[in-house]
């Protein structure tokens, strides 16, 4: 088995920051397991994109430009991989775990016969025994992700079949540049050879795309509400916050459920994953389900009346007092002192 394959995601023309994100953490595992790490791009009129994928420090980048291949369509996609990976014999691949990835990857592990973990929260690489079969396994991906609705945190491996594959929502790896000089080398994908008729049987004859107006994971201030806030009533009031301190709203699932927001403000494993400046959570208990979506934020500032609440063990301030008490009072302060 050999290297780390990313299997990466165009949107309009650019690699998306889930790949960006997948390629830093795929090159960390390259450098653990002393191998490569190699980018797979498939789409059309993808030409330099191998340029943006080289800084994160890509060895190799694979690239299948073909018409037939964009917009996305699973089987041709599926073939492609599946072509490539019984030739290269990956050690390690990743998606995200986005709507490409989740359609994608399963397909791509079935195909395999080499297993899929889905919504991956950490990645690392260590050793197992096995007792029972006498076995000691060295260099397996840890493939780390809440279970059973968050209360606990699974550790899966996958010690014979490979690749060992795994998704990972956007926002749970940081993106950073390994090297902005970084070269490596194109490998052109011959598509038009491995492509079949029953893989050309699906086409999209249109497509129509709404960019979400929620702008979440890119906020530096994100201002959360929780079940706490008693009602959306009371939730609105975050919203005022948020504008004085030029930020974001975010929820938990809790506030979600009672309908104090809509679905794309959630917070937390069932939602995204933030790493703010400033994190001000209000009203929210802080159950694993949610503290798994914004626990690297730089600062977090818990308001609740519980001193006991589980967010407060990761606050770097807590004000212990009722929501709607201190909100306004925040709200009026920051206006008096904002420029």
């Amino acid at each position: 088995m050999n290297n780390v394959f990313v299997i990466c995601e165009i949107e309009e023309g650019k690699v998306a920051e889930i790949s960006l994100e997948l390629m830093t953490k795929g090159r960390s595992l390259a450098n653990q397991l002393n191998c490569k790490l190699e980018a797979l791009v498939l789409g059309h009129s993808l030409k330099n994109i191998e340029k943006e994928l080289y800084p994160f420090g890509a060895d190799v980048v694979h690239i299948g430009d073909d018409i037939r291949l964009d917009p996305y369509t699973t089987l041709p996609h599926t073939a492609v991989i599946e072509e490539l990976f019984k030739k290269e014999q990956p050690q390690i691949a990743l998606l995200g775990a986005s709507t490409l990835g989740r359609d994608l990857g399963p397909r791509v592990s079935s195909a395999l016969q080499s297993g899929l973990t889905a919504d991956c929260t950490s990645l690392e690489i260590g050793p197992h025994e096995d007792k029972k079969a006498g076995k000691t396994y060295e260099n397996l991906l840890y493939q780390i992700r809440p279970a059973f609705g968050g209360n606990i945190v699974a550790t899966i491996i996958n010690p014979d079949c490979r690749p060992q594959m795994a998704t990972v929502r956007e926002g749970v790896m940081k993106k950073e540049i390994y090297d902005a000089d970084y070269k490596g080398k194109i490998n052109k994908i011959d598509v038009d050879a491995i492509l079949k008729p029953e893989d050309l049987v699906v086409k999209v004859i249109e497509r129509h795309m709404e960019k979400s107006k929620v702008n979440i994971k890119n906020s530096s201030i994100i201002i959360a509400g929780g079940y706490g806030m008693g009602s959306k009533e009371n939730f609105d009031s975050l919203y005022e916050l948020a504008e004085v301190l030029t930020g974001e709203v975010g929820a938990s699932r809790a506030a979600i459920d009672a309908g104090y927001a809509e679905h794309e403000r959630q917070i937390g494993q069932t939602g995204v994953t933030v790493r703010p400046k400033l994190y001000i959570a209000c009203g929210i208990s802080g159950q694993i389900q949610h503290t798994a979506g914004m626990e690297e934020s730089s600062m977090v500032i818990a308001i609740n009346n519980d001193p006991n609440a589980p967010i407060n063990k990761i606050a770097d301030y807590v004000i212990t007092g009722e929501v709607m008490d201190v909100v306004p009072k925040l709200i009026k302060f920051y206006r008096k002192n904002s420029k």
